[in-house]
């Protein structure tokens, strides 16, 4: 059976002055679809306040291990322990690495971790000047965090507090998100299903070729101009990282995106509809193929060389000529040979089933992801997309909103059953 999680998180807090970007943290693990609840030291107070973590996460912020209205018969860090599917310390100081490394127990955050279930993950995000994490005794303390099981989450490079540049810094919240999510597939709690078949394993798409498009194309009007969509690439890269982490050699073509390549990945940057085909045609021997890109339909017939100037037109108005762009999707649909399998998306306003059950058949593609537009967590410029798979082999599956990274496991948990 293959499982999409959505996660209780622990988020414990800890006195490190990154300790500000706590609540926008939790913001992005909820946005994700994600419970947060939230653990800080004492001295955390003194950077981020308790009341906005309180606001973002819903859940009271657990302090003082002796306060009267979290007691659950003495036991509540162990029900608060066992309620968590992960557990992620971010920021971790120096202090508290030292703590979980050596079991002291003299806050109620370390009160928790020390009665976190054994198969439960435990990820540690240090956070600290690069004099402190350099020093010999805050390595052995993160090397014995390693030997104990715990994932060590390496800090960021780049300014600091202090005023100096160097390795200490908070990963991005993105970074973080990503990490924890990784471990979403280890968990058997809070599940939606996609298909009665084995879970796929860590290396379940291993030496398969997988062809992903991703982002918008620019459709050229002029020199200055062009014809473009909203599209930003987060899906089609999010495919990409967990193909990628499954063991496919996968190639990435995709538009103009601030994006940075997924690990591993072979990116082809391209522009324009045009060079998305032939840059799609260069690969068609591959074993996968997952058109998420939002491709243009149409593109001007004349494109000018120059810079068009308003005062060379007669009229107030002017009239663009567009012509059809090739249909990547159909071209690789019709073609595909029995080993291969096509996925394709769609993006519909309204009628998004029958739309997309019409677009399978169509473009013989295997797969159709669909979603809606215009609607929140959906679509074009969100973190978070709503899908529905549409096979030919199961009744069409509508998930509820989730991450894009959580989408894209869905898709390729789907794909392997096909």
């Amino acid at each position: 059976m293959a499982l999409f999680v959505s996660m209780k998180i622990l988020l414990g807090i800890t006195g490190s002055v990154s300790a500000y970007k706590a609540p926008w943290l939790v913001r992005d693990l909820r946005r994700a679809g994600h419970d947060v609840r939230v653990v800080m030291t004492p001295s955390a107070r003194a950077f981020v306040a308790p009341l906005a973590l309180e606001a973002v996460s819903q859940h009271p912020v657990i302090i003082d291990p002796y306060d009267p209205s979290i007691q659950e018969g003495g036991s509540w860090h162990v029900h608060l322990a066992r309620w968590a599917d992960v557990m992620l310390v971010a920021p971790c100081s120096a202090t508290t690495v030292a703590r979980i490394a050596n079991g002291l127990c003299d806050t109620a955050l370390m009160t928790v971790i020390a009665s976190r279930p054994l198969d439960t993950p435990l990820l540690v995000a240090p956070a600290m000047d690069t004099d402190m994490w350099d020093q010999p005794s805050v390595q052995r303390n993160v090397a014995q965090l390693r030997a104990d099981g715990i994932v060590v989450i390496d800090p960021a490079e780049g300014e600091l507090a202090s005023g100096l540049v160097g390795k200490g810094r908070l990963p991005e919240l993105d970074v973080l998100v990503e990490v924890v999510e990784q471990h979403m597939r280890a968990t058997p709690t809070n599940t939606h299903e996609i298909d009665e078949s084995t879970p796929a394993s860590s290396q379940s798409l291993a030496g398969k070729r997988v062809v992903i498009t991703a982002g918008p194309t620019h459709e050229r009007i002029d020199a200055v101009r062009a014809i473009v969509n909203h599209a930003t690439g987060t899906m089609g890269f999010a495919i990409a990282a967990a193909a990628q982490q499954r063991g496919a050699l996968v190639t990435l073509v995709t538009g103009p995106t601030h994006l940075d390549t997924p690990h591993g990945v072979h990116r082809v940057d391209i522009t324009s509809a045009a060079e998305m085909y032939d840059a799609v045609m260069r690969t068609t021997d591959q074993d996968v193929f997952i058109f998420s890109a939002a491709v243009a339909d149409y593109t001007p017939a004349h494109p000018i060389d120059g810079k068009m100037k308003k005062t060379e037109q007669s009229s107030d108005t002017i009239t663009l000529d567009l012509v059809r762009t090739r249909d990547i999707l159909a071209t690789v649909g019709a073609a595909k040979q029995s080993h291969q399998r096509v996925v394709g998306f769609a993006l519909e306003h309204d009628n998004v089933l029958a739309y997309g059950k019409d677009k399978l058949v169509r473009k013989n593609a295997d797969m159709i992801v669909a979603n809606q537009a215009g609607v929140a967590d959906s679509g074009f410029g969100t973190g978070n997309n709503t899908i529905t798979l549409i096979t030919h082999s199961h009744e069409p599956r509508t998930y509820p909103p989730m991450s894009k990274r959580a989408c894209a496991e869905l898709i390729l948990d789907a794909l392997e059953t096909l």
